[in-house]
């Protein structure tokens, strides 16, 4: 079968490999569909990822189809349809140095266990939005280090999949307000669309102002002589410098920042100015237990799931969706389909 790897610095290409077997313990899934992540183009940058340098199977974001199960597996049967847990694979993470790629025809579980290589999921979710699975399990990490609670509110930076997956998060935990801010306005009208209460551009509007009027003023902070928003939450889904020196300069007193973003340049922080704020600044990687955990939202509410998906190409053509993932500001979701 073929498969889409790195096979050098900046060189993807569809390479031949085996088409991989079943054991007793194993189940065998039909890729459908696998998103395309932003760290797929770093990967490529880099040339792979030790210890498979140069030769890195990519797609680690799949929704499938079983096709053949091993004797021994008793949890799942030919014909279900599948998410699946990348981090959890027995020969490494899927489609991130891992010896598999979801960007490929097939997928085997190695010795699968249900409810941590894989969820069943109902038929009549599109695979396409199945597929954000995992994507949507990275903001919901992010969402639970946050502590979000019913009843506060909460700001999303960046209106991109792992930002409108942060929103949707927020409200399935109750949050009262959750206002997204980006500078595009397409952006903006689809996090509206997902289900923002409100919505800044942050190039256009005073950020702080228009907080205060959304979610009112905090209690005065010692030492500080600026009027701030009441807002509990922040969450940076966007990796610009701007993001956390913004919140640095308008937070309440308590509340909590967290990064789940890749920041790319250093960010200068004032620690002595934020003193007296008692700001929490939470970073978040991963999905150590949500990967399933945000799979009921998605089956409950996939409808607006879907609209994150901006663009979608067949399997064949998995090289052009990789290089439009890769090129700044052209799309946000990109999805890879396989019949």
């Amino acid at each position: 079968m073929k498969a889409v790897m790195v096979t050098g610095p900046g060189v993807n290409e569809f390479v031949e490999v085996e088409h991989p077997g079943v054991g007793p313990n194993d189940v065998l899934v039909k890729v459908r569909a696998c998103g395309i992540c932003g760290s797929d183009h770093m990967y490529t940058m880099y040339g792979g990822i030790p210890p498979r340098q140069g030769a890195t199977p990519l797609g680690h974001e799949p929704a499938g189809e079983v096709i053949e199960i091993g004797a021994n597996v008793r949890d799942v049967a030919v014909g279900d349809h599948v998410v699946t847990n990348p981090m959890a694979a027995a020969d490494g993470i899927t489609g991130s140095g891992g010896a598999q790629g979801a960007l490929s025809g097939y997928l085997v579980l190695i010795d699968a266990v249900a409810g941590t290589h894989y969820r069943v999921i109902p038929k009549d979710i599109p695979f396409e939005v199945a597929a954000l699975n995992e994507p949507m399990a990275v903001a919901r990490h992010a969402v639970n280090r946050s502590g979000a609670a019913a009843g506060e509110k909460a700001v999303v930076f960046g209106a991109g999949p792992i930002g409108l997956g942060a929103l949707l998060s927020l409200k399935a935990k109750g949050v009262a307000h959750v206002v997204v801010i980006d500078v595009l306005p397409t952006r903006l009208a689809k996090a509206l669309q997902v289900g923002a209460d409100a919505v800044i551009n942050s190039l256009e509007e005073d950020v702080s102002a228009r907080l205060i009027e959304l979610h009112g003023a905090a209690a005065p902070v010692v030492g500080v002589r600026t009027t701030r928003p009441n807002t509990d939450v922040y969450i940076d889904a966007a990796g610009v410098a701007a993001v956390p020196t913004t919140v640095f300069g308008i937070v309440k007193q308590g509340a909590r920042l967290v990064i789940p973003a890749v920041h790319k340049k250093p960010v200068e922080v004032d620690f002595g100015a934020l003193l007296t704020t008692e700001i929490s600044i939470i970073m978040s990687m991963g999905y150590p237990t949500e990967i399933f955990e945000v799979t009921d939202d998605i089956i409950a509410n996939w409808q607006k799931y879907q609209l994150i998906i901006s663009d979608r190409f067949d399997g064949a053509d998995a090289l052009q969706a990789l290089e439009l993932a890769a090129t700044p500001g052209a799309a946000d979701k990109v999805m890879v389909t396989f019949d």
